[in-house]
C-alpha cells in the first residue's frame, strides 16, 4: 500500500477524489435495456435474461424448489442463516418509526400514522460469490416493517441464498439479475410484479438501472463501490494486523473497493501497509483494489485523523478506541474499538451492512426498516379548532395571493 503525508495536499486530493463524470454511452446502454423492459414487458425481459443470465422461462423459482436447495445447505450455514435473521431482525424492529397523536390546540389534532408498503423488490448480487446476507439484509427488514408483498431477484440463486430466502420471508423468487430485473420490478411484467420500491446492492448496471427507474419507483440509494476508512493509532489496542486485515477483506469485495488506513504514527502505517502486502499474497482481486486504490494517510493528530474520515464520509468507518466517537461522524456505519471488526456487521450484529457509498453518508445512513414504511400525518379539526387558527391562517394565504385558500376556511366560519 502506498503511503502519504496529509500535508501532501496534492497526492490527498488524489486519493478523496472521485470520479463523477458520467459515462454517457454506458447510461445509454442501461437507459435502452430498462427502456425496453418497460415497454415490450416479459418479451424483453426473458430475451435479455436469455442473453445475459443464460436462464429460459420459468423464471420463478417455486417453493418447492427453494426448499429442496436449502435442505442441503450444510447444517452450520444454515444455523448461522437463521442467527443472522434474527438478530437482523430484533435491530429493524426499533427502527420502525413510531406512531404518535398531537393535540396542537384544544380541537386540533395531528397523528403521524406508519403504513408499510404494499409490495419491494430485493435485488440480490450473484456475481463471483453467493450472498445469501445481502438477501437477509435487505428482505428481514421489510418483513419487520409489515411489508406484505417481498420479491427478490437474483441471478444465480445458490442454495444458500434460497435458504435465506425462506428465513426471511421472500414471497417470490425470480432467477433473474441485472439492469432488466431491476426494470421489471420497477414496471412490472406479466412474470415480475411491479413494486413500490427497489432496494438491494449489484454492480454497474443495476446501480445505473436503479438511478434510471427512480423518477417512477423509490429505491433505496445509488450504491458505488464498497469502501471502507480505519482510523487507528499506537495506543489503542488494535494490533497492525487486524487492521490490515480489516483492509484486505474489503478489498476482496472488487478491484473498484476502496481502502484506506488513516493514522497519526508514521511506524504503525508502515508495519500495516507491511502486513497488507503480505496478506494479500494469492488474492488477486484485493491486490488489484488495493493496488489502484488502497493508501494509507498519516496525520499530526487524532483530531486531524478523524476530521478528515468525516471528510470522505466512508461507507463503513472504523475508530480503534471509544473517544475517536465524541463528536460528529460521517459514514454509513461505524465499528468501534479493536474487537469490532467490520465483517461482524456484514453479518452477524444486525446492524445492516447496505449502506450508502460514495460520499452519500453526507446525507443518509444505511438501509433499515423505516425505509419500508410510509409515514403521513393525519389532522383532524373541531369548528372551534378552526376558528382558533383562522387568524393564522387567512392573512398569510391573503399574503401569498392565494385568496382562495382564505376564503375555503371563511365559508366554514361564518
Amino acid at each position: 500500500m502506498r503511503i502519504i503525508d496529509a500535508r501532501n495536499s496534492k497526492a490527498l486530493e488524489r486519493v478523496l477524489s472521485r470520479d463523477h463524470r458520467a459515462d454517457r454511452a454506458f447510461n445509454r446502454r442501461v437507459a435502452a435495456i430498462v427502456g425496453r423492459v418497460r415497454d415490450e414487458g416479459d418479451r424483453a425481459l426473458l430475451g435479455f435474461a436469455r442473453r445475459f443470465d443464460r436462464v429460459s422461462p420459468p423464471l420463478e423459482v417455486t417453493s418447492d424448489e427453494m426448499r429442496a436447495a436449502a435442505s442441503r445447505v450444510p447444517r452450520d450455514v444454515a444455523r448461522a442463516i437463521r442467527q443472522a435473521a434474527r438478530n437482523i431482525a430484533r435491530v429493524a424492529l426499533e427502527q420502525i418509526p413510531k406512531r404518535w397523536e398531537l393535540k396542537v390546540a384544544p380541537g386540533v389534532s395531528v397523528e403521524q400514522r406508519v403504513e408499510p408498503l404494499a409490495r419491494v423488490g430485493c435485488y440480490v448480487p450473484g456475481g463471483r460469490f453467493p450472498l445469501p446476507s445481502s438477501l437477509l439484509m435487505t428482505a428481514v427488514p421489510a418483513r419487520v416493517a409489515g411489508v406484505g408483498d417481498i420479491v427478490a431477484v437474483c441471478p444465480r440463486p445458490e442454495p444458500a441464498v434460497m435458504a435465506a430466502a425462506l428465513e426471511a420471508g421472500v414471497t417470490r423468487l425470480f432467477r433473474v439479475g441485472g439492469a432488466h430485473a431491476v426494470a421489471a420490478l420497477a414496471y412490472g411484467t406479466d412474470t415480475i410484479p411491479r413494486v413500490d420500491k427497489v432496494v438491494g446492492p449489484g454492480n454497474r448496471y443495476v446501480a445505473a438501472a436503479k438511478a434510471c427507474v427512480s423518477r417512477d419507483c423509490a429505491i433505496d440509494f445509488y450504491a458505488g463501490p464498497t469502501e471502507i476508512v480505519v482510523v487507528a493509532g499506537p495506543t489503542g489496542g488494535v494490533r497492525p494486523e487486524w487492521i490490515a486485515a480489516d483492509l484486505v477483506a474489503q478489498a476482496e469485495h472488487d478491484p473498484d473497493a476502496r481502502s484506506i488506513f488513516i493514522t497519526w504514527s508514521r511506524a504503525l502505517g508502515a508495519r500495516v501497509a507491511q502486513t497488507v502486502d503480505r496478506l494479500v499474497a494469492g488474492l488477486d482481486i484485493a491486490r488489484r483494489s488495493l493496488d489502484a486504490h488502497g493508501v494509507v494517510i498519516v496525520t499530526r493528530t487524532a483530531d486531524e485523523a478523524m476530521t478528515l474520515a468525516n471528510r470522505i464520509a466512508p461507507e463503513h468507518l472504523v475508530v480503534d478506541r471509544e473517544a475517536l466517537t465524541r463528536r460528529p461522524l460521517t459514514a454509513g456505519a461505524v465499528f468501534v474499538g479493536p474487537f469490532t471488526a467490520q465483517a461482524a456487521g456484514d453479518y452477524a450484529t444486525g446492524s445492516n451492512h447496505v449502506l450508502p457509498t460514495s460520499g452519500a453518508a453526507r446525507f443518509r445512513g444505511g438501509l433499515s426498516a423505516a425505509d419500508f414504511v410510509r409515514v403521513m400525518s393525519v389532522q383532524r379539526l373541531t369548528r372551534a379548532g378552526l376558528a382558533r387558527l383562522a387568524p393564522t391562517i387567512v392573512p398569510l394565504a391573503r399574503a401569498e395571493g392565494l385568496r382562495a385558500h382564505a376564503e375555503s376556511v371563511e365559508v366554514r366560519l361564518p
